[in-house]
C-alpha cells in the first residue's frame, strides 16, 4: 500500500564526533543525534563533545543516553547513572535525549520513562530503537503516547527500515500526529524515496558515514585494542559530507514530486 506523500521531509543523522556535526550540518541535516560508539549502537557522549558540538553548529542536538552496550533493561547501578548523564547533558544544551527503558520481556517500563520525561521538563523525548524489541509495537505505541514522548525512532520491528516499512506505515497511521515516528535503519539515499511512499513518513534517521584512516596503528597492524567492527585497526568511521548531501536532495526531491 502507498501512503500518502508528505510535504517536507526531515533528516537527523546519527554522529559521534565534532567533525560528523560539522559535515552533517553543512550537508542539509535538520537536527543530528550525538552518540559515542556507534558501532556498539551508540552510547551516551562524553561532556566536552556535547558541548563543543552544541558551541559549534546550530542544528538540535538530541544526545543518546545509553551507559552501555546489549539490551535496554537496566539495573539499579545503570539507572542511577543514566539519571546523572541526562540531568549533565540537559545542562549541557541539549535539546533533547534519546532513551529507552524495558522490562525484562521487552515490554516498556512504564515508571522510569516517566520519570525521565519528568526530569527533561518539556524538551525532546525520543523512545529509541528499544521499541522494536516490544512485544507488541502498537501497543507501546499506546503507551508511549500516554506518557508523553515526543518521538519513536524505529525501523518498524525489522532489521532496516526497508523490510518494516509496513509496519512503520501502520505506526504513523495509528499514531495520527500525536507522536512523531521516525524511521531508521540502514536508510540510503537510493532507498529512501521508496521507504517515503511506503509510509508516508516526514523524517528520517540515518548514519551516512565511510571508513577513515589513522595511520598510527601501522607500527603494529596485528595489534587490536576494542571490538572487532570489521574495519582494520587503524580505521574508523566518519559522517561523509557528500552522502549526507545526497540524501538531503533524494529527500527534497520526493517532497517536490506530485
Amino acid at each position: 500500500m502507498t501512503a500518502p506523500r508528505p510535504q517536507n521531509v526531515s533528516l537527523e543523522v546519527a554522529i559521534a564526533s565534532l567533525q560528523g556535526a560539522i559535515y552533517s550540518e553543512s550537508g542539509g541535516a535538520n537536527r543530528i543525534e550525538l552518540n559515542s560508539a556507534l558501532p556498539l549502537g551508540g552510547l551516551t557522549p562524553s561532556l566536552g563533545l556535547v558541548k563543543a558540538v552544541i558551541e559549534r553548529v546550530r542544528l538540535p542536538v538530541i544526545a543518546m543516553v545509553r551507559p552501555r552496550p546489549g539490551g535496554f533493561c537496566y539495573g539499579e547501578e545503570d539507572w542511577r547513572v543514566m539519571q546523572k548523564d541526562a540531568d549533565l547533558l540537559l545542562e549541557a544544551g541539549a535539546a533533547g535525549l534519546a532513551f529507552g527503558y524495558l522490562k525484562t520481556e521487552g515490554e516498556v517500563d512504564i515508571p522510569r520513562t516517566r520519570m525521565m520525561l519528568r526530569q527533561m521538563e518539556g524538551r525532546a523525548a525520543v523512545f529509541h530503537r528499544a521499541f522494536d524489541l516490544t512485544p507488541d509495537p502498537f501497543e507501546a505505541l499506546e503507551m508511549l503516547i500516554d506518557l508523553g514522548v515526543t518521538r519513536i525512532l524505529t525501523s518498524g520491528q525489522a532489521s532496516t527500515a526497508a523490510e518494516g516499512a509496513e509496519v512503520i506505515r501502520r505506526l504513523i497511521k495509528q499514531a495520527a500526529g500525536r507522536i512523531e515516528i521516525l524511521p531508521g535503519g540502514s536508510i540510503r539515499a537510493h532507498s529512501v524515496a521508496d521507504l517515503i511512499k511506503a509510509t508516508g513518513c516526514d523524517q528520517v534517521h540515518a548514519a551516512l558515514r565511510v571508513s577513515r584512516s589513522d595511520p598510527s596503528t601501522v607500527t603494529r597492524p596485528h595489534l587490536r585494542f576494542g571490538l572487532n567492527t570489521g574495519l582494520p585497526e587503524g580505521e574508523f568511521e566518519e559522517v561523509d559530507e557528500e552522502s549526507v548531501r545526497a540524501m538531503r536532495a533524494t529527500l527534497d526531491g520526493a517532497a517536490n514530486t506530485q
